[in-house]
């Protein structure tokens, strides 16, 4: 664990908390899959809770926070109702999207999560527009655009570091090494797998931080932020952590072994993080077991939320759409355009 001062009590203690919730809820997203509950893929960011926590608690509310298919642990830390973000794995209507989006597709503008996208780096042109937007309208809103280590071989990846690089954009990158791009180990995919140094080229600066350990992330998270908020330019960090569970509920993880999860488990980010707060005074056994059994509590209500949410009715179908025909090529549409111009055609 990082030597870097605790935040104080009250809140260490949320940051415990929501490191928690984020784990007991990937958990029983986990069971549901297996259930048939949730339908298309689920990938599970189990092991690597100080990395969201700790970017989270370095940005202030009103920034924004753009990640990649891995991120329901991003808006609950954001502040998410669990409930909705349950209800949004279900495919149900009180999903966050209305349960448009699922697993991959996580977003609220409400808490300045601007989605998860299923393209790897596909996101990253994203942030830079919105760190664009931020800097036309005048404000310091700084963006921070989480990208897996697989997307730093993508174009997008050199694109958009130059374009922040040349418009002096406010904006942090953040690669979340956890080691494997999607099946593959870094050595394999990267000739250069010093990530931290993957913008040094395009005159972006590189930093990096234990991603197992939420003190060290929120640390050097927030220098980055700072500096970018101030400075107007961007910055890379690394945070080097690992999933626990395979790259998605449907992998076979045929790629690592079962020791080498085993070692890294051994530095769960939560238990070291309770054992640092405990030896310290600031909780107690007694005060851990209480936060996990609250965790537990509200997945349940989360789970029942989303199981008595109803699932969108076929009338919905068409509903925040784009339609291309000859009617209404390009416009906006929702479902009673497009039966009005059936009917016309008709």
């Amino acid at each position: 664990m990082s030597e870097g001062a605790l935040p104080d009590p009250q809140a260490a203690r949320e940051w415990l908390e929501k490191m928690v919730l984020i784990r007991r809820f990937e958990e029983r997203a986990g069971e549901q899959y297996t259930r048939a509950k949730i339908g298309g893929f689920l990938h599970l960011g189990i092991g690597e809770e100080a990395t969201i926590v700790g970017t989270v608690a370095a940005l202030r509310p009103d920034d924004y926070l753009i990640g990649t298919y891995r991120t329901h642990g991003h808006v609950l830390a954001r502040g998410s109702d669990p409930g909705r973000v349950m209800a949004e794995l279900f495919g149900r209507v009180d999903g966050l999207c209305r349960g448009r989006g699922g697993s991959m597709h996580m977003f609220d503008a409400d808490v300045r999560f601007m989605g998860g996208y299923g393209i790897v780096g596909g996101n990253l042109p994203i942030g830079a527009g919105i760190a664009l937007s931020s800097d036309y309208r005048g404000t310091d809103e700084v963006t921070l655009c989480q990208i897996g280590d697989g997307a730093v071989n993508q174009g997008t990846f050199a694109e958009t570091l130059n374009l922040a690089a040349l418009w002096s954009l406010p904006i942090v990158f953040m690669v979340v090494n956890n080691l494997y791009g999607m099946g593959t180990a870094v050595e394999r995919h990267s000739a250069q797998p010093d990530m931290k140094r993957r913008g040094e080229s395009l005159g972006v600066e590189g930093v990096e931080c234990d991603g197992m350990d939420v003190v060290d992330t929120f640390e050097t998270v927030s220098r980055a932020v700072e500096t970018t908020r101030r400075e107007r330019r961007p910055i890379l960090v690394e945070a080097e952590t690992y999933r626990f569970r395979g790259h998605s509920v449907a992998d076979p993880e045929e790629y690592r072994t079962t020791e080498e999860v085993e070692e890294w488990r051994e530095r769960c980010p939560i238990l070291l993080f309770g054992d640092r707060l405990e030896e310290a005074g600031i909780l107690t056994a007694a005060d851990r077991e209480q936060i996990d059994a609250g965790a537990i509590a509200t997945v349940d209500r989360a789970l029942e939320f989303a199981e008595a949410s109803p699932e969108p009715g076929p009338a919905s179908l068409y509903d925040d759409i784009y339609v291309l025909d000859g009617d209404s090529h390009g416009w906006y549409s929702n479902h009673r355009e497009v039966t009005e111009g059936a009917g016309e055609q008709g």
